[in-house]
């Protein structure tokens, strides 16, 4: 599902919203998501996950092309963690 898809979704089940409210209301819940992540803070959806934030160390890689060795510097990356009920519906319980 996209962005899109699911703003149609949310205005089809709330017809007293109009699709530019929720769609406003989408984008505020990612941004809000997004800086938090940026700050460091952890987001939790209680019963579908949480998002968080881990450091990957420098290392030393490979160009796949080459094969010739490439410095690659320490970055952040966000990671996901699935809720409880998030994998029990997914593995039918």
């Amino acid at each position: 599902m996209i962005r899109s898809e699911l703003i149609q979704k949310i205005t089809d089940d709330n017809p007293h919203l109009t699709q530019r409210h929720v769609e406003r209301i989408v984008n505020t819940v990612f941004e809000e998501i997004i800086d938090a992540l940026a700050k460091g803070d952890r987001v939790e959806l209680r019963g579908f996950g949480a998002f968080s934030v881990k450091a990957r160390d420098a290392r030393l890689g490979r160009n796949p092309r080459t094969g010739e060795p490439v410095q690659v510097e320490d970055k952040k990356v966000p990671f996901f963690k699935t809720g409880k009920l998030l994998r029990d519906r997914l593995n039918g319980n």
